[in-house]
């Protein structure tokens, strides 16, 4: 879909991601949490538009010659339409401009829709975090190595 934009987040956009936030994650993150990564010398967080509307972000932390991604997250009513590939394609550009060769990322096991989308992108399970989201949910560890 050729309406998809990408910029870096700035405080203006705060609400939209929050409400995004809000509807994606449980437990979501805090507002001030948010603001914080706007100051955060090593994170960039990324927010997807479509015809100029908020619709989705992705925040990464990046440090020394690595990427985490800290998040990745589309409005549900945009979903299925190719919002996080564009979000992790612009992951993987950032990493190409910045000569950084790996991204990790945790995800929850159960989170099928999102463990399909890394392995559509290449990314590799390479281990597993027992109750890294509380008592009986495991995060799979992830990781993009290599594609510069």
């Amino acid at each position: 879909m050729s309406n998809f934009t990408t910029c870096i987040m700035e405080e203006q956009d705060l609400e939209s991601v929050l409400e995004i936030n809000n509807l994606c994650f449980s437990p979501p993150w805090t507002i001030s949490a948010l603001k914080n990564e706007l100051k955060n010398k090593f994170s960039k967080y990324l927010i997807l538009k479509l015809d100029n509307k908020v619709i989705g972000y992705a925040g990464v932390w990046i440090i020394i010659d690595e990427t985490h991604i800290t998040n990745i997250a589309v409005h549900p009513d945009y979903r299925g339409i190719g919002g996080s590939d564009v979000l992790i394609n612009s992951i993987i550009d950032i990493c190409k401009e910045n000569k950084i060769p790996a991204i990790t990322l945790e995800v929850r096991e159960n989170n099928i829709p999102a463990v399909s989308l890394y392995k559509k992108h290449n990314f590799i399970q390479e281990g597993l975090r027992k109750d890294y989201y509380g008592k009986g949910i495991n995060a799979i560890l992830m990781w993009k190595r290599d594609f510069l």
